[in-house]
């Protein structure tokens, strides 16, 4: 029997848009493996993150579960990973570019349920053509549903407001609420890693994530805390403060800083 894994995403926590659940994607993958035979050997999630997020610095994908996914390719030795569709993958070109040479170094195919000729080794110039225009169409409407959303953010950041997107470690968005609040189980978390880097400069991101974990500090999804989470923590440094950033707007936040 081919083995196979699955990754599902939504961009935002509870996103039902589209049908698109993390629920609805892990049915449709379960039940495309039984209908094709398939063994799954598990499936990755990520709940909450983009599917156009990269660190373009150092051309990681910033995505927990996936990164867990490619990194395990060698030891799970399977031919194909199954997805709802190719956005679940990616929604940008760089993110694209990434994966797919990572899948490639393990000679793995993408089975996409609702791009059933969709492949990353694909050569038949109509296939290339259709799936090229279905991503683009994706895209399209992924920059057109940003334009939309953009000048009512912008002004919120520029009042110093929370703009929407992805709320930052050690604070919580409630929905009604015109500021983020502070979670104060994260805050600790975060106090203690700017803590870390004050007292111990030389240290590398791993040895403070390595710390974290030896003292029972967790993520937000209770697991230990990697490199590119610690990172990501300390590139706020501003935001803890209470600055406020958003696109090229800077401003004083009106949230209650951290640190």
């Amino acid at each position: 029997m081919e083995k196979v894994v699955g990754y599902v995403r939504v961009s935002t926590k509870g996103q039902v848009k589209d049908g698109y659940s993390l629920s609805y994607q892990v049915e449709e993958i379960e039940r495309f493996c039984k209908e094709n035979n398939l063994e799954m050997l598990g499936i990755s999630k990520d709940e909450g993150i983009s599917g156009a997020k990269v660190d373009e610095n150092g051309l990681t994908i910033e995505r927990e579960g996936l990164q867990e996914l490619l990194a395990n390719l060698h030891w799970h030795s399977v031919s194909h990973i199954i997805v709802l569709n190719t956005s679940r993958l990616w929604r940008a070109d760089m993110v694209k570019v990434l994966i797919q040479r990572e899948l490639k170094r393990h000679s793995v195919d993408v089975k996409a349920i609702e791009q059933p000729n969709y492949s990353i080794y694909a050569h038949d110039p109509n296939d290339f053509l259709i799936n090229g225009m279905m991503e683009l169409l994706d895209q399209y409407q992924r920059l057109e549903i940003a334009l939309k959303l953009g000048r009512g953010r912008k002004k919120k950041a520029q009042q110093g407001g929370y703009a929407g997107g992805g709320v930052a470690f050690g604070y919580t968005a409630t929905k009604g609420q015109k500021s983020i609040q502070i979670d104060e189980r994260q805050a600790e978390t975060v106090r203690r890693l700017f803590s870390l880097r004050e007292t111990n400069p030389t240290w590398s991101l791993t040895q403070m994530a390595l710390q974290l974990d030896v003292e029972g500090y967790r993520t937000a999804q209770e697991k230990s805390f990697t490199k590119v989470q610690v990172k990501r923590i300390l590139d706020r440094e501003g935001f803890y403060k209470g600055q406020y950033t958003y696109s090229h707007i800077e401003s004083q936040g009106i949230h209650q800083p951290i640190i």
